[in-house]
């Protein structure tokens, strides 16, 4: 528990080595990764998963989806929980939820059980991201926000390309079970790793420098004020509804495209696993780059609409071109490069559209991304399972993908509407 008390210590004033809040940002960036990658798994193995528990691709397809039901309760109340008890007790004991999760997986042994186990990790998994957002706000200076959302976000893209192939790999070796035993350990170093550093306010860091000070966001008392969630929905609404938008195509991506090619272009598990580490690794490249441009936009020319909404609609439109071949041609080479492509510029929109909420509501940073991310995490319930059941009713893969095609377009359309020049006023003309 974190003492309200002053602290005494004054921070030292020079800096030597890693600074606090560099390490602070690398075990995000770590956080994001191990996240991904136990997210992911289960895409890898999925035709085994299919064959052993004699799943349709309907049933695989609610499995998916059951991961992002309480993840999509939690971007509501887990942004709220991060901001009330703070990034260090809420994100150890949803780390631990997540570990504990993963390994259960590979003890299933039916379609009820692995949907449970799934219901768990997105329980685990849906206070992290705005509670790793609040974290953020106190811990990395204000100019390098978009940054910081683009840097820790392609190590998620990290775990997203590593986890077909590692668990692949790991099946080969361990069984498809046991490798998610083994997933589960060694997640479950991060909660140590987490739980020894960081502090929820970094003047009680012994690490902590008057120079790393002088830079951060000023950290006042932190009090926890009362949250106006009706009027900071509506606020936040704009940018929730294109967040969904992404979080539709993301969805598909993260847990169809192994399947995709493994059914769809007849390639073995191995093949259709490094296919997929490809198209995803395209990720890691849009996450940190978007982030990159719209920084240096802001630090240019101080608009806020240009560094954040003309990356979010020039990722969608580029995404849009580039799904295109997909759907009017079929050939091997043609799809994993057209589909890396589109990948590229779908994550070009992550750090600026997770730097809106920041921009908009600092002072809530955690519940108004946690608010956002609720259009990710619904696109999660409906997108994962609207997939699979148009390939089993149609045939066809050319449909479901169809689909995301309009999302995108959509996507490109809402995102013009976005304000994040506009700053949420923290009182309410009356009272709320």
């Amino acid at each position: 528990m974190q003492s309200q008390e002053p602290v005494t210590e004054k921070p030292r004033s020079g800096s030597r080595g890693l600074s606090a809040p560099r390490v602070v940002l690398g075990l995000l960036c770590l956080l994001y990764l191990v996240l991904f990658v136990v997210r992911v798994a289960i895409s890898g193995v999925a035709p085994l998963i299919k064959t052993d528990l004699r799943l349709s691709n309907t049933e695989l397809g609610l499995v998916f989806s059951a991961f992002a039901i309480p993840y999509a309760i939690f971007q509501l109340i887990g942004g709220w929980i991060g901001d009330r008890w703070g990034a260090r007790m809420v994100l150890c004991v949803s780390c631990g939820v997540v570990a504990a999760a993963t390994a259960l997986t590979g003890a299933v042994n039916g379609f009820a059980a692995l949907f449970a186990v799934r219901l768990a990790l997105g329980f685990g998994e849906g206070a992290t991201f705005p509670t790793a957002t609040r974290a953020m706000s106190s811990w990395i200076p204000e100019s390098r926000w978009g940054f910081a959302q683009g840097i820790t976000h392609s190590f998620s893209r990290i775990g997203n390309a590593l986890a077909p192939p590692l668990i692949a790999w790991m099946a080969v070796l361990l069984t498809w079970r046991g490798s998610f035993a083994i997933l589960g350990l060694l997640s479950s170093a991060w909660v140590f790793l987490w739980g020894w550093f960081f502090r929820n306010d970094p003047r009680e860091h012994p690490t902590i420098t008057a120079a790393d000070l002088a830079e951060l966001p000023a950290q006042g008392t932190r009090r926890r004020a009362a949250i106006p969630w009706l009027r900071l929905a509506r606020r936040i609404l704009p940018v929730t509804a294109v967040d969904f938008c992404y979080g539709w195509v993301l969805w598909l991506f993260l847990s169809w495209i192994p399947g995709f090619f493994f059914e769809d272009y007849h390639l073995n598990l191995q093949s259709s696993a490094m296919y997929s580490a490809g198209v995803l690794s395209a990720g890691i490249v849009g996450d940190t780059l978007g982030g990159v441009i719209s920084d240096r936009l802001l630090r240019k020319t101080g608009n806020l609409v240009l560094a954040r909404r003309s990356v979010i609609i020039a990722g969608f439109l580029g995404a849009f071109i580039f799904m295109m071949p997909v759907i009017l041609v079929h050939n091997l080479l043609l799809a994993a490069v057209s589909l890396s492509l589109a990948f590229f510029f779908a994550e070009l929109i992550v750090a600026p559209i997770w730097s809106v909420p920041m921009d908009i509501a600092p002072r809530y940073a955690g519940t108004a991304s946690g608010m956002m991310n609720f259009g990710f995490a619904i696109a999660g319930i409906v997108s994962p399972s609207t997939f699979g059941y148009l390939v089993d009713h149609t045939g066809s893969w050319v449909v479901p993908l169809a689909v995301s095609v309009l999302l995108l377009a959509l996507g490109a359309v809402l995102a013009a509407r976005l304000r994040p020049d506009i700053p949420f006023e923290t009182k309410a003309p009356a009272q709320s």
